[in-house]
C-alpha cells in the first residue's frame, strides 16, 4: 500500500485538476449561456424585424424595399444558422468538460478513500499495540503481585 506522503501528494495532485476541470467546465458553461443569448437575440431581432415589416407592407412598399428587405431576412437567418450551430458546439464542449470534471473528482475521491482506509488501518494497528501493551502491562502486575 502507498505511504501516507504519497497519498496526500496523489490527493493534492488529483485536487488541483478537479479545480483545473472544474474552472474549465464553468468557461464552458458560460460560453454555452452567452451562445444561447446571442441567438435569443437574433431571434429576436428578426421577429422584431419581421413585425415592422410587416406595418411598413400595409402602407405600402416598393419594390426595392421588399428586396431589401428579403436580402436582410436572408443575411438574419444566415446568422441564426450559424449562431445555432455556435451553441450545438458550446454545448458539445460543456459536456465534454463535465465529463472530465466528474472523472478528474471521482480519482479525487477515490484517493480519499484510499487515504481514509490508511488513516483508519493505522488507528487499529495503533489500538491493537496498545492494547497489546496494555495486556502485558496487566500480567507483569498480576505476576509480581503473587
Amino acid at each position: 500500500m502507498a505511504s501516507q506522503s504519497q497519498l496526500e501528494t496523489l490527493i493534492e495532485l488529483a485536487r488541483r485538476e478537479t479545480d483545473d476541470a472544474a474552472k474549465r467546465l464553468g468557461m464552458a458553461l458560460k460560453a454555452v449561456a452567452d451562445a444561447e443569448e446571442k441567438l435569443n437575440m437574433l431571434v429576436g431581432y428578426r421577429d422584431e424585424y419581421g413585425k415592422r415589416f410587416e406595418a411598413s407592407q400595409l402602407a405600402g412598399i416598393t419594390p426595392m424595399a421588399y428586396r431589401n428587405f428579403q436580402a436582410f431576412m436572408e443575411k438574419l437567418d444566415s446568422a441564426i444558422k450559424g449562431q445555432e450551430e455556435v451553441l450545438r458546439h458550446s454545448q458539445r464542449k460543456g459536456e465534454q468538460e463535465k465529463s472530465i470534471w466528474q472523472d478528474a473528482e471521482r480519482k479525487r475521491m477515490s484517493y480519499s478513500t484510499l487515504n481514509d482506509r490508511a488513516q483508519a488501518q493505522a488507528l487499529r494497528l495503533e489500538a491493537k499495540r496498545d492494547q497489546k501493551s496494555m495486556d502485558e502491562h496487566a500480567a507483569r502486575q498480576a505476576f509480581y503481585k503473587r
